[in-house]
């Protein structure tokens, strides 16, 4: 169950609780809080019945609030209620949205305004606002950070991812040794294994990070305080790590004495 709603804008931070209307606003609905709808591609054959699945992707996210006007007339009116939400909630305003649940889960998601309609000539004013969020996950606010080193065994890191959809990383190897190849490991919850093979020459004091992130994919070398793309060094058939929602198994496998790492990552939800 929510507790509260912040919205965070160029304005500053508007705080909405819920079930509480001492500040003015009632937070009386909030739609889109549910998992996006997804759009799954398939092909069609001429003499098969059915279709062949291809892909799906994941839609963009409308959230719908709609706010209850009650002032205390002493101090305020309906129509400074209202004018006090425009800075916030101004067509084409990105904003960023916290929610706070019972369970002590906290999540942020970011959006454009759509639209502000206030009903003015009711019993009963209020204001509904429609945001678009073009990314449809609620991330947590505070990233995951792991440290481990390379090994040249089969024991491995087990990460319990709790998100409840797919998450990129960002994978820093700190070197501190010649080397020219690592390979990167990962046990899906479904026992499955893919790998991410890196092979280009490094030498102590280089740092090789590497971004898994949707959107965000890139290979870095630092070295010497100066950055340089080391994307030929990750083959074409590896795969870009995404962390499954479960018990994820990582090892980074090198040669030789062991290679300090750390991994970030945040944690993702599909809806609350």
């Amino acid at each position: 169950m929510l507790t509260l709603l912040e919205v965070r804008s160029q304005a500053g931070t508007l705080g909405l609780p819920m079930e509480d209307s001492t500040l003015g606003y009632d937070v009386q609905n909030i739609d889109g809080l549910d998992p996006v709808k997804a759009t799954l591609v398939s092909s069609s054959f001429a003499q098969q019945d059915g279709a062949q699945y291809q892909s799906a992707r994941r839609e963009t996210r409308n959230i719908v609030l709609k706010l209850g006007l009650y002032p205390d007339y002493a101090l305020d009116t309906v129509s400074s209620l209202r004018k006090r939400l425009y800075p916030f909630f101004m067509p084409k305003r990105p904003i960023n949205m916290r929610f706070f649940m019972e369970d002590g889960l906290t999540v942020d998601i970011s959006g454009v305004v759509e639209s502000c309609d206030a009903s003015k000539f009711t019993q009963e004013p209020g204001v509904d606002v429609s945001i678009i969020c073009f990314d449809p996950d609620f991330l947590e606010p505070a990233p995951v950070v792991i440290t481990g080193a390379s090994t040249s065994g089969t024991s491995a890191l087990v990460l319990d991812y709790a998100g409840t959809v797919e998450t990129g990383v960002l994978f820093k190897l700190n070197v501190n040794r010649t080397m020219s190849e690592f390979t990167i490991y990962h046990q899906l919850p479904d026992g499955s294994i893919r790998t991410t093979d890196f092979q280009a020459p490094v030498i102590n004091g280089d740092v090789v990070t590497i971004n898994t992130v949707p959107g965000s994919k890139v290979a870095t070398l630092t070295r010497g305080g100066s950055d340089s793309s080391i994307l030929y060094g990750i083959s074409p058939q590896s795969n870009w790590l995404q962390l499954e929602p479960g018990a994820n198994g990582i090892r980074v496998y090198a040669v030789g004495a062991s290679v300090p790492y750390t991994m970030t990552y945040t944690r993702r939800y599909g809806g609350l």
